[in-house]
């Protein structure tokens, strides 16, 4: 046997046994059945994947309901910085399994993403959720970028022990804070592909983010804007904090902020103490009220915001079309047998599960725009959409559009330039939202009547949006089915 042979031969022998042993632990992952859970034909698996030797991040990832083979990979990320995907995405929003208020069981998401693509949930950074370091001293060295190496090697190494979605079509998706995760990973991806082997490559093809933190300045603007517009403030106090906070402008960017502007953004965050900002048109958790619960953060505070302690305090709202899901997602993660059947808490964390991380206290970077990485990855063909809710207020569809039209880009068709592109789309015959689609390759879409997280206010608008996105079409623009 020659030596060329020979070698052939070995490296096919150590690939089949690094394929046996990734469809070894893959199927040590796969989960059987949850308590409380309904009887379903698609796979689910859940577990750890390792990120270095202290770090491991936590996933829960579910085949299509159908033909999965054939079927794209999502990747779901929520944002905070520090809330679960598992808590939020997968849990009340968008997976197969939603946690039932005041009940042990689970009940079937019939608008589950994995209606029509292959869903991951991915719990990052460490200590979110069940991932976890055994290096202590990672927790003060978080931020954006540690965040998108650690979920790009969890993707390269989660492609291991699921080789057969390696070379599936991958989009990102998720909201809120995620506007900042979503486009940087997807950044690390494609810088990591232009030199990349055939093992390390990945088949990135778009990404979509809805009510997405984008350009800390249009966000804060928008803030106010939304707040105004929707009578939550009054014109004395819209007017003192545009006049007196110079439009949100840090130090060194043409902005100083007066002695006015502190007391004005503590009246303006006071406006929101007795509803939902995240849903300004839904109930509160009553409940809620009466008892002392962690603080929560659904969504990074805009610079300008996160000064005043009155929005730390706004953290503990709840959100959600049922105002309380929240408060019974964590009770439900907390339960040993859960834990169990997913493969969690296998290290035996010295804290309880939350929804939003209690041990991040410092985010180390944190870019005031994301809107050049949304450039460039749009000029390299990516598909990129942005979607908002449009009863949300905390990242409102006012912040959006401030934020998209900071990038000058030029609304595709010529009969609708004039107006800009704006028109509506519609499910079931009744509109759905509105939409414009730019020639750069952008389409900013708003879901009507939606809070923060779209997917629990409009799930079946939110699944039409996510097909036509994985599809490449635009929404629809009539009545017609």
């Amino acid at each position: 046997m020659s030596v060329l042979v020979a070698a052939s031969s070995l490296l096919l022998v150590v690939m089949a046994m690094g394929a046996a042993r990734g469809s070894s632990r893959r199927e040590a992952d796969r989960v059987g059945a949850l308590p409380g859970q309904p009887a379903v034909e698609f796979r689910h698996y859940a577990g750890y994947v390792s990120v270095s030797d202290d770090k491991a991040l936590f996933y829960w990832f579910f085949e299509a309901k159908r033909r999965p083979e054939e079927k794209p990979l999502v990747l779901w990320l929520n944002g905070g910085p520090g809330c679960s995907s598992i808590a939020y995405g997968a849990a009340q929003e968008l997976g197969p399994f939603l946690v039932k208020s005041n009940s042990p069981n689970l009940s079937l998401n019939p608008y589950s993403w994995n209606n029509v693509a292959n869903l991951l949930f991915l719990e990052s950074p460490v200590g979110v959720g069940f991932s976890y370091t055994n290096r202590s001293l990672d927790l003060e060295e978080l931020g954006d970028r540690t965040t998108a190496q650690d979920s790009h090697t969890f993707l390269l190494n989660w492609f291991k022990r699921f080789p057969d979605f390696k070379y599936h079509d991958l989009y990102i998706a998720g909201e809120s804070y995620a506007g900042h995760y979503v486009p940087q990973l997807a950044e690390l991806i494609y810088e990591g592909n232009k030199n990349a082997s055939k093992d390390s490559f990945i088949n990135l093809r778009g990404f979509m983010i809805g009510n997405a933190v984008l350009n800390d300045a249009t966000d804060q603007l928008g803030m106010v804007e939304y707040a105004w517009s929707h009578a939550i403030i009054s014109d004395e106090l819209y007017s003192t904090v545009r006049k007196e906070c110079n439009s949100f402008k840090e130090e060194g960017e043409g902005g100083r902020a007066s002695k006015l502007c502190s007391p004005a953004v503590r009246a303006f965050l006071q406006a929101y103490n007795d509803i939902d900002i995240y849903s300004i048109y839904s109930p509160i958790c009553l409940s809620s009220l009466t008892k002392s619960s962690p603080s929560r953060k659904l969504v990074a505070a805009p610079k300008f915001f996160s000064r005043h302690e009155i929005w730390h305090d706004m953290r503990k709202m709840p959100t959600g079309y049922d105002p309380c899901t929240e408060d019974d997602v964590e009770k439900y993660f907390n339960k040993e047998d859960v834990q169990r059947a997913l493969h969690a808490n296998v290290t035996r964390l010295s804290y309880p599960y939350s929804p939003c991380s209690e041990l991040i206290h410092n985010w180390n970077d944190s870019p005031s725009t994301v809107l050049p990485i949304l450039m460039k990855l749009m000029k390299a063909g990516l598909r990129v959409w942005v979607y908002s809710g449009d009863t949300d207020g905390r990242v409102p569809v006012t912040s959006t559009r401030y934020s998209i039209n900071e990038m000058r880009l030029r609304p595709k068709g010529e009969e609708r330039k004039r107006w800009g592109g704006w028109r509506a789309w519609y499910h079931k015959e009744q509109v759905a939202g509105w939409v414009v689609e730019y020639a750069e390759g952008l389409t900013l879409a708003t879901v009507r009547g939606a809070g923060h997280q779209v997917p629990v206010f409009a799930p079946d608008r939110a699944l039409s949006l996510l097909s036509h996105f994985l599809g490449g079409q635009p929404l629809p623009s009539s009545r017609s089915p």
